[in-house]
């Protein structure tokens, strides 16, 4: 087989493959629309590059035109996938402007002014100018885990390719007059190689990336209450023992909440499961968006629940707790009669000295059982009971 067709072949095999890849992935992982867009860019490349080497009935003029526009459209598409895939908001202006001068300049020196340097410069500087506009970008994300720092380095790298090296190229071998011996020139070689190079290493950075999302996705699944949206015991537990070890080493205050839905058992009886789910699920809601990021809310029970809030005492602890106890009491929950007032009742521990979980969590649940005992739908707290020790006193007379 000819040399020159076998590298011309390269890229849009790579390309298709490429695409195909993330297509599947897509196809498993709906939810995450980036994926499209990249199975879609590669897949778009595949003809763009094709169309450089073959050329369509329509002419070699149109067949050209095609091809930057496939290659136009590839770009866009592949970077508001990466953009998009670190929650960034995609900069649709800056994206249209890079790509869309590019084309401009293309289109002029196709039709207006002929010059095959001036279109390889036009769309190569358009692709360098987003190729640039990606990694500032990703910038404030970059030191978020080794994918992050890899994609920036390839945007990075994949501007000064569009630029720097297209330029050196031109310089040192150009100008070209026409496409006679362009393919067989040291720049189409050059392109070639590099763009597969980068195009494979960008792949394997987003497949990397996205086998993370599926990672933390089934970790979250594990450690995540299914009815509640909140932690299971599983998860509570490990999200408390991280935190109770930060907050040890800073020497900060934690304090755990404890809470049990009262009379659980007669609602679930009366009004049937279904109203006990929502039962749940509403003061799961509502712990949720009190706790917070930084505290650990979790379902560590039928109708049980616990929160550890880190930087708190066993005053501000109390007063969450109580907080908790008037909002939950006095609102409404959807599929019970009106009127229907559901409530719980709450221990509050604060840790001592070096306290692990499982005594801190033995000393709310000691709490819990008073304001169960005392009438439910209150808040009791586990006070600190300093640890005596007998000291003989020397000059005592026996």
């Amino acid at each position: 087989m000819d040399t020159g067709l076998l590298i011309a072949l390269l890229n849009p095999t790579i390309a298709l493959a490429l695409g195909a890849a993330f297509l599947v992935l897509w196809s498993y992982q709906r939810h995450r629309p980036y994926l499209a867009a990249l199975a879609a860019s590669y897949c778009l490349s595949a003809p763009g590059f094709l169309l450089q080497y073959f050329t369509l009935p329509v002419g070699i003029v149109l067949t050209k035109l095609i091809s930057n526009i496939c290659f136009t459209i590839a770009a866009c598409c592949l970077s508001s996938a990466i953009i998009a895939r670190y929650g960034r908001r995609v900069p649709c202006i800056g994206i249209a402007v890079m790509t869309g001068g590019g084309l401009a300049a293309f289109l002029w020196f196709m039709f207006v002014q002929p010059d095959l340097t001036w279109r390889v410069l036009g769309m190569n500087f358009g692709f360098g100018g987003l190729s640039l506009l990606v990694a500032a970008e990703l910038r404030p994300v970059r030191n978020n885990g080794p994918t992050e720092k890899i994609l920036f380095a390839l945007s990075l790298l994949s501007g000064l390719n569009f630029t720097a090296r297209t330029l050196a190229v031109v310089i040192a071998h150009g100008p070209f007059p026409s496409y006679d011996g362009f393919y067989g020139s040291s720049y189409w070689t050059t392109a070639l190689l590099s763009h597969a190079l980068l195009s494979l290493l960008i792949a394997l950075c987003l497949f990397t990336a996205a086998a993370l999302d599926v990672m933390r996705a089934l970790k979250a699944e594990t450690h995540t209450d299914p009815l509640s949206g909140i932690l299971n015991r599983r998860g509570f537990e490990e999200r408390s023992t991280l935190l109770l070890d930060q907050c040890g080493k800073a020497g900060f205050p934690v304090a755990l909440v404890l809470a049990d839905l009262d009379h659980f058992k007669a609602l679930n009886d009366r009004y049937g499961h279904e109203a006990g789910d929502r039962v749940i699920a509403d003061f799961a809601a509502k712990l949720r968006s009190a706790t917070g990021a930084r505290a650990a809310a979790g379902r560590i029970g039928g109708e049980e629940f616990a929160v550890l809030l880190p930087l708190s005492d066993l005053a501000s602890a109390r007063l969450f707790a109580e907080a908790i106890r008037a909002f939950y009491s006095a609102g409404a929950i959807d599929g019970l009669p009106p009127g229907t007032r559901v409530t719980a009742s709450f221990g509050v521990a604060a840790r001592t000295g070096k306290e692990g979980l499982a005594p801190l969590m033995r000393r709310a649940d000691e709490a819990l059982y008073k304001a169960k005992k005392n009438g439910r739908d209150s808040v009791r707290l586990s006070y600190e009971r300093p640890e005596t020790t007998f000291v003989a006193d020397p000059l005592a007379v026996g």
